[in-house]
């Protein structure tokens, strides 16, 4: 079953429900009401009874009866005395009410009056029993066949209106079940067309803040970020594509050369074998930093508390090493930062190596940390104003950089690395000549110990 036939099931039986019980307790009201105005009736009765002495008369053949006056007995019904030993005295010889054990209870003065149905003369009667004199018990009886002729024409009319209730419930039903599940609908019609056609630029319109609405606007969200995603992935495959050419193509025509090496000679051959050796590190280079950008885009790492200070602290150490001619200034205060460990120090490692890399030999090269900020400053020739806006793209290397080592993806590791944690990287020119780099994440400060 589907979902729209369910809703409209749903909303046509609690309509019909809702109409079920209005027409059970309007039947319960006027039924209360009908046995009402004959109760009233038979109180004025028995009432009328009581005040006038009731006699006892006897037919020609010595069977007693009760002598009513024909203004107390009324249209229909039967009045009858009980005594307490059961014995009766009837204003119908041939018509007895039928006598209950509470009929002699009330006889007795063990109990008052009270009202039942009981079948008389082969017609059901209202029966009111109340106390007459001593040891004596009245009954007062009354017809019912006009409330039941009324009961039931009520009972027929009330079953007609809960049909056209249940009827008119599930047409509602159904037009309530089209109306909420239209943005539902168009949300299905364009995830379909997603599927078939792959164009994630397909939007829904969303008029309203409802439930639906903001289904569809997350609906949206997710296209946008799918969107943005893909097109991601397919310049970053484009660009590696473009950047992996160049390299390869040297390295066939290296290799190819090489394949020759009976007509070269020794010097010229040891020059190409360092050219394919350089050339494949550029790539192993390019492949690693592809790769670390690839798992960038993917979901972070679980997260922990990250001291930058002592990452910076290491990762100086490690430039140290591998620049040995060059000269690094720290000024390392205690920062804390919320992230994951990996991406934060290749982030940092990063900013050094391409501090060291423009710096002259013997340069100096300066790092301070404190909350939660990273700078980096080289004392090289600095970027041009032009370049500025495009040092943290892909693969992108400025002309004075297209000689020198490099994949062009260090600094758009930083950048992924920083918009990942919350942050942001800039890069400027500093006073007296070099590049700062400033590297900001979500810092706090360190707990007491």
């Amino acid at each position: 079953m589907s979902f729209k036939a369910r809703l409209t099931l749903v909303a046509a039986a609690a309509v019909a429900l809702a109409v079920l019980v209005a027409s059970a307790v309007v039947w319960l009201v006027v039924r209360d009401q009908l046995y009402g105005q004959v109760d009233s009736s038979l109180q004025n009765r028995a009432a009328l009874v009581s005040s006038r002495p009731i006699h006892v008369s006897r037919m020609p053949d010595g069977r007693p009866f009760l002598e009513i006056p024909p203004d107390v007995l009324g249209e229909g019904g039967y009045i009858q005395a009980v005594r307490a030993d059961g014995n009766t005295f009837r204003s119908f010889l041939d018509v007895a009410i039928p006598v209950t054990p509470r009929t002699l209870e009330v006889a007795r003065g063990e109990d008052g009056a009270f009202f039942t149905d009981a079948v008389v003369n082969d017609e059901k009667e209202r029966v009111l029993t109340v106390p007459y004199g001593p040891r004596v018990a009245l009954q007062v009886s009354q017809p019912l066949g006009s409330v039941q002729h009324t009961l039931g024409r009520i009972t027929l009319l009330l079953l007609l209106v809960a049909a056209g209730g249940i009827a008119v419930a599930a047409g509602l039903g159904l037009a309530v079940s089209r109306a909420a599940l239209a943005p539902v609908r168009k949300l299905t019609n364009v995830a379909e067309s997603v599927t078939e056609t792959g164009d994630l630029s397909t939007r829904i319109s969303t008029p309203g803040r409802d439930e639906l609405g903001r289904l569809a606007s997350s609906f949206n969200t997710m296209l946008a970020a799918l969107e943005v995603s893909t097109n991601a992935q397919r310049q970053l495959v484009a660009d590696a594509s473009h950047e992996l050419r160049t390299p390869l193509t040297s390295l066939r025509t290296n290799i190819e050369v090489l394949s020759k090496e009976d007509r070269l000679p020794p010097a010229e051959r040891e020059r190409l074998l360092k050219d394919v050796v350089q050339q494949l590190d550029e790539m192993t280079a390019l492949v690693a930093g592809l790769i670390e950008l690839a798992h960038g885009e993917q979901h972070p790492a679980e997260s922990e508390d990250v001291r930058l200070d002592l990452v910076a602290e290491q990762e100086i150490e490690r430039a140290r090493r591998a620049r040995s001619g060059l000269v690094f200034t720290a000024d390392l205060q205690e920062s804390l930062v919320h992230g994951v460990p990996r991406t934060i120090e290749r982030a940092v490692g990063n900013l050094l190596d391409n501090a060291a890399k423009w710096s002259p030999p013997g340069g100096e090269v300066e790092i301070s940390v404190r909350r939660g900020e990273v700078t980096v400053r080289d004392h090289g020739p600095g970027i041009d104003d032009k370049d500025l806006p495009y040092v943290f793209d892909r693969f992108y290397r400025a002309p004075s950089a297209r000689g020198m080592p490099g994949s062009g993806l260090g600094l758009a590791i930083v950048k992924q690395v920083a918009e990942a944690h919350g942050g942001t990287v800039v890069a400027e020119r500093a006073e007296g000549g070099g590049t700062r780099m400033i590297l900001r994440l979500n810092g706090r400060a360190p707990e007491p110990s």
